[in-house]
């Protein structure tokens, strides 16, 4: 056992002490056949940005947009990119023409899936009076989840060459197929672009307003009408614009904290930067979360996080329509230990 004591408010351990799934262990063969059946139209959704959005390093300086390059041919001293590049000049009876590229990506830049070893916390998980770095189910830091080892002499992208998220990857979510039935919760419609944490009272208000029902292992998605405002402003973001717009959880209100915890949803999706509004109020009394949803959902709970999703044409649909829910099929890379990765998902109704 990695732990002897589990965080308050956590699900550590319910679905067995090696878990590494979490709440998609509620995503089951019923769940998928559910999603299913909420396919009456067979009209598919694209719910992922182009990944060079949001453009530039506004919303995360950490994360920059993705670097095309062609491969090369006969190695890196001849130089020669294998891009456009006719095999006729290898031998003139081929006339085939072949490109071949790679990518620099930052895995977290655009529309992607944090993974559990994205957001831990330090925590006293051996219940000695001395908090260790642990991840969700009691993966430690250092031993589960590890740290590259510096190489200064590297390239700058690579000097830090070798992290591993480990039994936590992103690689799980993948293995599990992240297929299921989505429902949508539209805040856009009811907060349009007003920058407004939304609490407890005012999502059981729109659930109500909406007829929307949240059953054990829905994929639940909140469309907030950021993605929008990102794709308008055409690869030049605006910071003060961006910190300014559109709705987001409270992550400090305990009560929605609760309400993720017993609606047994399976993961939380947005369209906007990380789901929650941050920096919310720090009034708390240390020690506390900064990112207090992440904490509760990738930490304590194991519920995968996805961010900056493009939810606008499907949620116009589903209104249109008078429906909220779809199937939602949305693997992320099958990269193991990587911490988190793009997605392309797909909604079909």
């Amino acid at each position: 056992m990695r732990w002897k004591q589990r965080p308050p408010g956590s699900n550590w351990g319910d679905f067995g002490p090696d878990d590494t799934r979490g709440r998609m262990n509620l995503v089951t063969r019923e769940k998928v056949l559910q999603g299913v059946a909420e396919v009456k139209e067979g009209i598919s959704f694209c719910l992922s940005l182009p990944l060079d959005y949001p453009g530039g390093r506004v919303l995360n300086p950490r994360r920059g947009p993705p670097r095309l390059a062609a491969t090369l041919r006969d190695g890196a001293s001849a130089g020669r990119q294998n891009f456009c590049y006719p095999l006729g000049e290898d031998n003139p009876a081929h006339t085939d023409v072949v490109s071949d590229d790679l990518v620099l990506l930052t895995l977290q830049y655009s529309t992607q899936w944090d993974s559990f070893a994205h957001v831990g916390s330090r925590f006293d998980a051996d219940g000695d009076g001395s908090r260790e770095t642990v991840f969700y189910n009691g993966y430690r830091a250092g031993s589960d989840v590890r740290p590259a080892q510096e190489n200064p002499r590297a390239e700058p992208w690579a000097r830090y060459e070798g992290t591993d998220g480990g039994a936590l990857g992103i690689h799980n979510l993948a293995e599990h197929g992240a297929q299921g039935r989505g429902v949508l919760i539209d805040l856009h419609h009811h907060f349009g672009r007003q920058r407004k944490p939304v609490g407890y009272e005012d999502l059981m208000k729109i659930l109500r307003a909406d007829k929307v029902e949240v059953e054990q292992g829905d994929m639940v998605c909140l469309y907030t009408g950021f993605a929008d405002v990102v794709l308008e402003l055409q690869k030049k973001p605006d910071a003060a614009l961006l910190h300014g717009t559109c709705s987001g959880l409270d992550g400090r209100d305990g009560k929605l904290l609760e309400w993720i915890s017993g609606s047994g949803l399976a993961c939380l999706i947005s369209d906007n930067y990380a789901v929650e509004l941050i920096p919310m109020s720090l009034t708390k009394p240390q020690p506390h979360a900064l990112m207090p949803l992440h904490e509760h959902c990738l930490f304590k709970n194991g519920i995968h996080l996805g961010e900056l999703w493009y939810l606008s044409e499907l949620a116009r649909w589903l209104r249109a329509h008078a429906r909220s829910r779809f199937l939602l099929t949305a693997p992320p890379l099958r990269l193991p230990g990587a911490v988190g990765s793009p997605a392309t998902p797909i909604a079909t109704v």
